[in-house]
C-alpha cells in the first residue's frame, strides 16, 4: 500500500458517522446586533483607515469636499448636485480618461456597521472611477447602514450594469517587505459622508 493510500484509509477508518453535520439553517442565523449602528459605522470605518464626516442640514455638500481635499484638483463625479467635478464616469470616451483623478465622488447604497464597508453598486458608465481615483468619496444616508453582513446581503441590489462591490477604507498591501502601502489597487484615502 502507498503513502497515499495509507493516509486516505486512516483517515476512513476514523470516519465516523455522528462526525457529519447537515448545513445550519441559514434563515435562523443572525449576525451581531448594535445598538447604534451609526456610531459603531464611523469608528470601524476608522478603524480599517477611512473617514467618516457627517453632512450638516446648512452645509454645502461641495464645499465640505473641497475642504476635506484643499489641494485637489481634479475631481469625478456623476451625481447630480455635484458642481466640482470637471470629469464625469457617464461621459468618458473611455475609461482611461479618468486617470489622474484626484477625487472621486460616488454614491454608497449600504453601509455595514461590524466592518465600515459600504455596498456600491455601478451607477456610472466607467465604474474606473471608484478605483483610479487617487481618493474617494462615497456619499451615504445615515438611514442606510446596518448592523451586519447578513442584513447587507438581504438588501442588496445591482442595476443594469450589474455590477457592485463592497468597499472598506482606503485600498492597502503590506504583501512587499512588510510595510504598509496605501493606494496599492485602489483610493489611498476613502471619506464616507453621511447624509439625511
Amino acid at each position: 500500500m502507498s503513502t497515499k493510500e495509507e493516509i486516505l484509509s486512516r483517515y476512513r477508518r476514523n470516519m465516523k458517522a455522528e462526525g457529519r453535520y447537515d448545513m445550519p439553517d441559514l434563515d435562523s442565523m443572525k449576525g451581531i446586533e448594535y445598538t447604534d449602528v451609526v456610531a459603531q459605522f464611523a469608528k470601524m470605518s476608522e478603524t480599517v483607515g477611512g473617514k467618516v464626516v457627517s453632512l450638516g442640514a446648512d452645509d454645502d455638500i461641495n464645499e465640505v469636499i473641497k475642504s476635506i481635499y484643499p489641494d485637489a484638483k481634479v475631481f469625478a463625479s456623476n451625481l447630480p448636485g455635484i458642481t466640482i467635478a470637471q470629469r464625469n464616469p457617464d461621459t468618458v470616451a473611455e475609461a482611461k480618461d479618468l486617470n489622474g483623478t484626484d477625487v472621486g465622488i460616488i454614491r454608497g447604497e449600504i453601509g455595514v456597521a461590524e466592518n465600515g464597508c459600504v455596498w456600491v453598486p455601478q451607477t456610472m458608465k466607467e465604474r474606473a472611477v471608484c478605483f483610479i481615483s487617487e481618493y474617494l468619496v462615497i456619499l451615504l444616508s445615515r438611514k442606510n447602514i446596518v448592523g451586519n453582513m447578513h442584513e447587507a446581503y438581504r438588501k442588496i441590489s445591482f442595476t443594469d450594469y450589474g455590477y457592485g462591490c463592497f468597499i472598506s477604507g482606503p485600498s492597502k498591501t503590506a504583501d512587499i517587505a512588510q510595510a504598509l502601502v496605501m493606494g496599492a489597487q485602489a483610493a489611498r484615502g476613502v471619506t464616507v459622508i453621511l447624509t439625511d
